[in-house]
């Protein structure tokens, strides 16, 4: 059986899933535009894996903790 980070398939689509649809709640609660909700949501929607991890480095929430 061979491990790949990539084969998204199983638990870690599951996974992945769950993170994407949090990401997307919690990018329509921010407290920002609505161009800027949308445009966040289709990154994550896009880009599953990335678009979650540059939405959890640098998005609306993540902005806000370092002020």
């Amino acid at each position: 059986m061979e491990t790949n980070l990539f084969n998204l398939s199983g638990v870690g689509g599951l996974v992945l899933l769950a993170l994407d649809i949090w990401a997307l709640v919690s990018i329509f609660g921010a407290n920002i535009s609505t161009g800027r909700k949308v445009l966040w949501a289709l990154l994550v929607v896009v880009l599953p894996f990335m678009g979650f991890l540059i939405w959890l480095l640098a998005g609306p929430r993540a902005a806000g903790n370092r002020a």
